[in-house]
C-alpha cells in the first residue's frame, strides 16, 4: 500500500511563496529518492527537484536560488519550499518516491500562479 498525498498547492499571486508537502506510507522512506515534478499544460512533465536518502538536494536551473527541497525521515515527509513564484511555474505538482526499479507518484497538487 505504497501512498503519497501532496497537499499545499493553491492559487498565489507571482512574487508570493507555497510549501508544498508529501506524506509517504508504505515505504521505507530513509532509503528513497524523494523528488518533486510538474506539468504544465500543454508541457512534458518535468522534475523540479530532488533530495537522496542523505540529504543531498539538486534543483533546475529554471528554480534555482527560489525552490528548496527538503525531507524529515522521521515524519516520512518531503517538502518543496517555493519562493518568488512565477506564472510560469503555474503546473500540477507531483510528489516522487524512487529507489532502484521501483518508482511511486502521488496524485498531484494544483499551485497556480496569477493575478
Amino acid at each position: 500500500q505504497v501512498q503519497l498525498v501532496e497537499s499545499g498547492g493553491g492559487l498565489v499571486q507571482p512574487g508570493g511563496s507555497l510549501r508544498l508537502s508529501c506524506a509517504a506510507s508504505g515505504i521505507i522512506f530513509s532509503i528513497y529518492v524523494m523528488g518533486w515534478y510538474r506539468q504544465a499544460p500543454g508541457k512534458q512533465r518535468e522534475l523540479v527537484a530532488f533530495i537522496t536518502s542523505g540529504g543531498s538536494t539538486n534543483v533546475v536551473d529554471s528554480v534555482k536560488g527560489r525552490f528548496t527541497i527538503s525531507r524529515d525521515n522521521a515524519k516520512k515527509m518531503v517538502y518543496l519550499q517555493m519562493n518568488s513564484l512565477k506564472p510560469e511555474d503555474t503546473a500540477v505538482y507531483y510528489c516522487n518516491a524512487r529507489k532502484g526499479p521501483t518508482t511511486d507518484w502521488g496524485p498531484g497538487t494544483q499551485v497556480t500562479v496569477s493575478s
